[in-house]
């Protein structure tokens, strides 16, 4: 039945709409991406808290925040617009051929380096999808920001999303050769004793280390002299002599080779960062995410500074 509160606009225009507005974080950007103008995006978010009797979005002079029933709108949204584009797709013959955009949030420097050739690869394989490409050592809020996935490395603990284990970044223990200068590099007990540098996002205070051979585990306090999250500022201090951390392998193995580090405790290492790729549970995936998926799970483990320590898994649906 029709509802004559929403007069002539069509339901799912509003729905679409409401998911620019969120997407972009603003009428006027909501307005440039749909091509319509800012008073009529203004309109149709009206019409639709008007529909349905209830306040979506807050305004304020600053910025534009979902309400509780916002967030529950948006979800509900983004389902019936999926199940739309299906059908459309399906009717169409087009339903296997991804297309649209996809927003992939990625860690800052895995990002511009690492993963840069599983962007290219995708960019091949599916020429009729737009990629934003989102550079953040951060965990997003994937309806708000709209972010389809997330490739995150360390542990995932979010219960309301799927994390898919793709490979593993083996982490060892480097220093600048000064600071070690009379020290044998394989003792244990020495190293411990040195000046540390800490990623506060891994280790704060304390390290922990496997043997390679026999799987001994060694774990001793440290003080660190400077802790950040900032992994660039941790491998500079770390060249510069002021003192011993853990880095990923790929991330220092320029330094390794040109001899700016050296590598402590060789036949020990730290437990191996996971490697996930994140995204918010849902009945079906559009083709351009479910071809993302399959390409991280089939190239990340051959990449550069990644292993494959897990077991296979079933595929996406």
């Amino acid at each position: 039945m029709d509802d004559p509160r929403l007069g002539s606009t069509d339901r799912l225009e509003l729905l679409q709409t409401f998911m620019r507005i969120v997407e972009t974080g603003n009428l006027s950007a909501a307005a440039q991406r749909l091509n319509v103008s800012q008073p009529t995006v203004s309109r149709r978010l009206k019409a639709l808290e008007s529909m349905l009797g209830l306040r979506l979005i807050q305004r304020s002079t600053h910025r534009l925040s979902l309400t509780d029933d916002g967030e529950r709108c948006f979800r509900h949204a983004q389902s019936v617009c999926e199940c739309w584009d299906s059908m459309v797709q399906d009717l169409q013959g087009l339903t296997e051929t991804p297309r649209g955009r996809l927003r992939v949030l990625v860690p800052h420097a895995f990002g511009q380096e690492q993963l840069l050739e599983l962007l290219e690869s995708y960019l091949q394989a599916c020429p009729e999808v737009s990629v934003e490409w989102l550079l953040h050592d951060r965990y997003p809020d994937f309806i708000a920001e709209g972010i389809d996935c997330v490739i995150r490395v360390g542990k995932v603990e979010d219960p309301a999303v799927v994390a898919v284990p793709v490979a593993e970044v083996p982490r060892i223990v480097v220093v600048a050769p000064e600071v070690v200068a009379g020290i044998e590099i394989d003792d244990i007990d020495a190293v411990a004793s040195l000046p540390w540098l800490a990623l506060r996002t891994f280790y704060r205070d304390r390290v922990s280390l496997t043997h390679a051979v026999d799987g001994r585990e060694q774990h001793f306090a440290i003080a660190p002299r400077v802790s950040t999250d900032n992994l660039s500022a941790m491998r500079r201090l770390a060249v510069s002599g002021f003192g011993a951390a853990i880095f990923s392998t790929w991330r220092v193995a320029d330094d390794l080779e040109e001899g700016r580090l050296i590598q402590l405790v060789p036949s020990w290492y730290a437990s191996p960062l996971p490697v996930y790729l994140v995204y918010p549970y849902a009945d079906d995936y559009p083709p351009r995410l479910r071809r993302f998926i399959e390409l991280m799970r089939e190239q990340a483990p051959g990449m550069s500074g990644m292993t494959r320590r897990w077991p296979s898994l079933p595929s996406a649906r």
